[in-house]
């Protein structure tokens, strides 16, 4: 099946007559707006500077989490970005390897590491695509930026926690 931009859509969880990329726009309208606006901007610029991405989406229990790998296995996606209730995450899946001479990535995992993404700008930072570029270029699979980008549900979790934080009482 294929959608907008040459872009392939699969996965099992697509219903009749529904489609990835419309599931996927589905799952980020549960999100606070400005969370949900941060989210698919991040997701624009990652389209950009991954060509080629197999997205694997995983509607989760914490999070709406978004992959990018050269192939369907999720074991092969070298980056994410995850939306949660009140921030946005671009997670790098083997950030313990990488250089990261500008101390950008967080975290204290042995493989995963992320930079908290307030603004999609944030991917913009030299430091910051360099680390994605590092990333991909690692890939034990290379990613053929001259095929179309594909996106797969690969799963959708029954029970999840709120996608927008509890009002604050005043």
């Amino acid at each position: 099946m294929s959608g907008r931009r040459g872009e392939r859509v699969t996965g099992r969880h697509a219903g009749a007559g529904s489609s990835a990329r419309k599931q996927l726009a589905g799952f980020l309208t549960r999100f606070d707006p400005r969370v949900a606006a941060v989210g698919k901007a991040a997701l624009a610029k990652m389209r950009r500077r991954v060509p080629g991405a197999t997205e694997l989406v995983y509607d989760n229990y914490n999070a709406l989490v978004i992959g990018f790998g050269p192939t369907e296995r999720a074991s092969e996606a070298v980056l994410s970005i995850a939306l949660f209730p009140r921030w946005v995450n671009l997670f790098f899946l083997q950030g313990a390897r990488l250089a990261d001479p500008l101390g950008l990535l967080q975290g204290e995992g042995t493989r995963v590491r992320r930079v908290l993404v307030r603004d999609a700008a944030v991917l913009d930072a030299p430091g910051v695509k360099a680390l994605i570029a590092q990333a991909v270029a690692a890939s034990p699979i290379p990613f053929d930026g001259q095929r179309r980008r594909r996106m797969v549900i690969k799963s959708v979790s029954a029970k999840q926690r709120r996608r927008r934080p509890k009002a604050s009482a005043s």
